[in-house]
C-alpha cells in the first residue's frame, strides 16, 4: 500500500470521526429545541383555545403557526433525529417530506399574516366584514392540504421536489416583503396625516389603525426570525440544486442547517410571549392553571 492510499485512508476516518460528532451534536440541540418547541406552543395554543376574547383572525393564523410547530416537535423532529442515528434512504425522504411540510405550513402561515395585516391596514373600514374567523380556518384548512400533498412529490422526484421547494420560499418571501414594504408605506402616510393635522385628540379610527401597525410590526418582527432561520436552507438548497439527498446527507453543513430552520418552531413561542402583551397574559394564566392542578393533584 503506496502513502497516497494511506494518506487517503487516514483522511476518510478523520472525516468520519467528525462528522459522528457533528451527528451527535445536532441530536442533542434537536432534541432540547423540540422540547421548548412543544412545551411553548402548547401552552400558547391552550392559551388562544381557553381565552374567547383572544379569537380574531390574526390570532387564529397564530394558532396555526403555533400548531404547524407543534406539529414539527411533536412529529418532523423526531424523524429528523432518528434519521440522524439511523440513516436511511427511506427514512430520510420521510423527514424530508414531514419537515417541509410542517415548515412550508408555517412560511405559508407566516405569509397570509403578512397579507391580513395589509388588509387590515389598507381596508381597515372593511377589514372586519372581508376577513372573517371561519373564512381564515377554511383557507388554513386548504393550506394544510395542499402543502402536504403537493410536498409529497419527495417520493416521485427528489430534483422536482428540491425546485418545487426553492420556488416555494421565493413566492411566500416576496408576496411577505411587498406586504411589509406596503404596510410602512401606509404607517407613514398615516403617520404625516396625524402630524399635519396636529390632533389633540384620536380618534376612533385613527387609534383603529395605530393598533394595527402595532400589531404589524409585530408581525414583521416574526417574519425577520423567520428569514434568518430559513436563509442558510434556501442558499444550500440553490448550491447543490443538482445534487441528490445523498449529497446532502454527507454534507456536514446540512445537519446544522435543518436544525436552524426547526430552530423557528422554537423561537416563535418567545416572540409570542415578547411581543403580544394579551397573548402573554393568557399564557401565564393558562400555565399557572396547569401547573396548580398538577401541583394539587400531587398532594
Amino acid at each position: 500500500m503506496n502513502n497516497n492510499t494511506i494518506s487517503k485512508n487516514e483522511s476518510a476516518t478523520d472525516w468520519s470521526g467528525s462528522t459522528n460528532i457533528l451527528i451527535i451534536v445536532n441530536v442533542v440541540l434537536n432534541t432540547a429545541l423540540m422540547l421548548i418547541g412543544i412545551t411553548g406552543n402548547s401552552l400558547v395554543i391552550a392559551a388562544i383555545f381557553r381565552t374567547p376574547t383572544l379569537r380574531s383572525p390574526f390570532t387564529t393564523l397564530l394558532c396555526s403557526l403555533a400548531a404547524s410547530d407543534l406539529v414539527v416537535g411533536f412529529v418532523a423532529q423526531p424523524v429528523y433525529i432518528a434519521n440522524e442515528m439511523i440513516y436511511n434512504s427511506l427514512l430520510g425522504y420521510f423527514s424530508s417530506f414531514l419537515s417541509c411540510g410542517c415548515c412550508g405550513v408555517s412560511l405559508c402561515t407566516m405569509t397570509t399574516i403578512s397579507l391580513d395585516r395589509f388588509t387590515a391596514l389598507h381596508y381597515h373600514m372593511r377589514y372586519v366584514t372581508m376577513v372573517t374567523t371561519a373564512r381564515v380556518v377554511y383557507s388554513l384548512v386548504i393550506t394544510w392540504l395542499v402543502i402536504f400533498f403537493s410536498f409529497g412529490i419527495v417520493f416521485w422526484n427528489i430534483q422536482m421536489y428540491l425546485f418545487a421547494v426553492i420556488i416555494f420560499i421565493v413566492i411566500c418571501l416576496l408576496i411577505s416583503a411587498f406586504c411589509y414594504i406596503r404596510i410602512f408605506q401606509i404607517a407613514k402616510r398615516h403617520q404625516t396625516q396625524i402630524q399635519a393635522q396636529q390632533q389633540a385628540v384620536q380618534s376612533s379610527v385613527n387609534l383603529n389603525i395605530i393598533r394595527l401597525k402595532k400589531s404589524s410590526m409585530n408581525a414583521f418582527a416574526f417574519y425577520v426570525v423567520l428569514i434568518l432561520c430559513y436563509f442558510p436552507m434556501f442558499m444550500f438548497l440553490i448550491l447543490y440544486r443538482n445534487s441528490l439527498y445523498n449529497t446532502f446527507y454527507w454534507n456536514p453543513e446540512w445537519h446544522f442547517i435543518g436544525t436552524v430552520v426547526f430552530m423557528n418552531s422554537s423561537i416563535n413561542p418567545i416572540l409570542y410571549y415578547w411581543r403580544l402583551g394579551e397573548l402573554r397574559k393568557a399564557v401565564q394564566k393558562t400555565a399557572r392553571t396547569i401547573f396548580f392542578r398538577k401541583q394539587d393533584s400531587a398532594e
